[in-house]
């Protein structure tokens, strides 16, 4: 790619002409198309089971505190 004021500039790579496509002539298809037989689709459950909010339901772990956080105990053995 040249300027036209600036003689000092050079030709990058790829800026050349492009070569003429070729085209690929497919065959008509005579009839109608066949057609595919459609998968059955299945509802997949993705999340937990959520409250009328649609906030997950509260369940109780006894690893874990009130505010969520994990309780530092020493294991009983």
């Amino acid at each position: 790619m040249r300027d036209k004021k600036d003689h000092a500039t050079f030709d990058l790579p790829g800026f050349a002409p492009a070569a003429p496509l070729d085209t690929v002539t497919e065959p008509k298809r005579t009839g109608p198309r066949p057609r595919r037989s459609s998968l059955k689709q299945e509802q997949l459950c993705l999340i937990d089971e959520t409250d009328n909010s649609g906030l997950p339901v509260w369940r109780r772990d006894d690893k874990l505190d009130l505010t969520g956080l994990p309780v530092w105990a020493p294991d009983p053995q």
